[in-house]
């Protein structure tokens, strides 16, 4: 079956995608998966294209698009259609796309092949738990369907909110191929009626994902084996629909060294973050693709271009490739040592050659200082990696341990959620957060002199954190609570609800 597939993939343009949401900061793992493409596309003569998929439009920003597309850019994995770029397939936002889904979503219903669910939210949640209590899997159990016809179109008719959902078949498996394993089953009774439409007329991932490669002329979708369960759902809306189905691939996923799936809890996941701390975007796509892969010959160093003219899919490997950071700072310095020293002294300066960052450390170094040389001190902390801490350093004369390490977890979890980096939201989150858990500001924000600086003399922390960034500023901050000791499972269920709790309006200020 492999061979038939590699026959008609020769017989056809092959044309491959990434379709990053842009609901965060740029993921190592959107990288990885975006390479793997490039070099699958080039390795036969294709087309590598980038589509934005904001349909979660609560979490959506143009901000993180913008640092998406730029990390990737800076990376080297440049893209021939997209939505900066344009393309005979535009637009290629799926938030610019609406009225095509719901076009394709009401022709699957005209079919036969979908329906109008009306559940509310309530009815679906006592629905869950009563399949829970009789120790079932949770899963929708197709209540819509038994509405007749005259039914449907009152409910429509008087406006009663409602989705559209897609038939799934009860019984049998379900039986597709995959490029790296094979023929893959999976039971239909594992496979939910999933909702295509949502009831504000958005259409979720599934369906706009199916119709958007269906029309981009999508060949080959290489994806991280997360997906692997979706692909019955997109198996079937290919059938409906009486289009052929791109070719399947699913990657292994990025691991931690101890095996479970890279996560920012403990490994830096951003890519802005190597960027800030100076590793070369040579050396990450070098790293990047030793993920599952190698070269024929077994080198660990080589450049975009060998691997793209080296490619063979067939060489990835099933087990979970170990995301070692410490691995992929050696190679880095292999990548560094390579250089001639003019090459590596205009690395330097392009890596900081941010003028409105040196203006800042420059204005918050410059009351301290009465001689220029003493400018390196205090803006050491401006362009070092991690701060050098022990657990000493954090004891609090005023503070609990246990203070201490839920102002450093609160602060984490409150700054990810925003993307509006600048002195008013960082210093308004950290006061507030001071303020909530009813300690002094002077009390609280030693713990973060130390994390960020590695000393309680350093510049203004809040503009600090907000000169290096997001990436490092996060980094610096687990790296902290690590030191102090990061919650246990049973610690992070409690500290979830008390951060919650606290953050509910109180008449009661206390002094700060």
């Amino acid at each position: 079956m492999l061979t038939k597939k590699y026959l008609d993939m020769i017989m056809t343009t092959v044309r491959t995608r990434i379709a990053p949401s842009p609901t965060g900061f740029p993921h190592v793992g959107t990288a990885y998966i975006a390479l793997f493409n490039l070099c699958f596309a080039k390795q036969h003569g294709g087309e590598f294209i980038l589509r934005i998929e904001d349909t979660d439009q609560q979490r959506s920003t143009p901000e993180s698009e913008k640092m998406i597309l730029d990390s990737l850019r800076w990376l080297g994995l440049n893209w021939s259609e997209g939505p900066d770029v344009g393309g005979p397939h535009a637009p290629y936002r799926q938030s610019e796309r609406m009225g095509i889904y719901k076009q394709y979503a009401l022709e699957l219903v005209e079919k036969g092949h979908a329906f109008y669910c009306f559940a509310s939210a309530e009815e679906l949640d006592d629905m869950r738990a009563a399949q829970q209590a009789r120790g079932e899997t949770p899963k929708y159990d197709g209540r819509g369907l038994h509405l007749s016809d005259a039914e449907v179109k009152q409910r429509l008719a008087a406006g009663k909110p409602h989705v559209i959902r897609m038939k799934v078949p009860e019984e049998g498996i379900c039986k597709f191929n995959d490029l790296l394993r094979g023929e893959v089953e999976i039971p239909w009774a594992q496979v939910d009626m999933q909702i295509l439409l949502k009831t504000d007329g958005l259409p979720t991932y599934h369906l706009a994902n199916v119709v958007d490669d269906h029309l981009m002329q999508i060949t080959h979708v290489l994806r991280g084996e997360e997906w692997l369960p979706s692909a019955p759902k997109h198996q079937l809306l290919y059938q409906y629909f009486g289009w052929d189905m791109p070719t399947l691939c699913h990657m292994p996923l990025l691991r931690n060294p101890d095996k479970s799936k890279l996560s920012k809890r403990k490994n830096p996941t951003s890519i802005n973050y190597y960027k800030d701390i100076g590793v070369l975007p040579e050396a990450l796509l070098n790293y990047l693709g030793r993920m599952g892969w190698s070269m024929p010959d077994e080198r660990e160093v080589f450049k975009l271009q060998d691997m793209m003219d080296h490619f063979d899919i067939q060489r990835v490997s099933l087990g979970g490739p170990v995301f070692d950071v410490d691995k992929l700072n050696w190679l880095n310095g292999q990548w560094i040592k390579s250089l001639t020293p003019i090459q590596l002294l205009e690395r330097l300066l392009a890596w900081q050659n941010n003028p409105a960052k040196l203006e800042d450390i420059a204005q918050a170094i410059q009351p301290r200082i009465n001689l220029l040389s003493e400018a390196v001190n205090w803006s050491t902390l401006y362009f070092n990696h991690m701060p050098q801490l022990n657990a000493d350093m954090f004891v609090h004369k005023k503070l609990t341990p246990e203070q201490v390490r839920q102002s450093l977890q609160f602060a984490i979890w409150r700054l990810e959620k925003t993307f509006t980096w600048n002195n008013d939201t960082v210093s308004q989150i950290l006061m507030d957060l001071a303020n909530q858990m009813g300690i002094k500001l002077r009390d609280f924000m030693p713990t973060f002199f130390i994390a960020i600086a590695g000393s309680t003399s350093a510049t203004p922390i809040m503009q600090a954190m907000v000169t290096i960034g997001p990436d490092l500023t996060y980094a610096r901050l687990r790296h902290a609570l690590d030191i102090v000791g990061s919650p246990s499972k049973k610690e992070l269920k409690v500290w979830e609800k008390l951060n919650e709790s606290i953050q509910l309006p109180k008449n009661d200020a206390i002094d700060s």
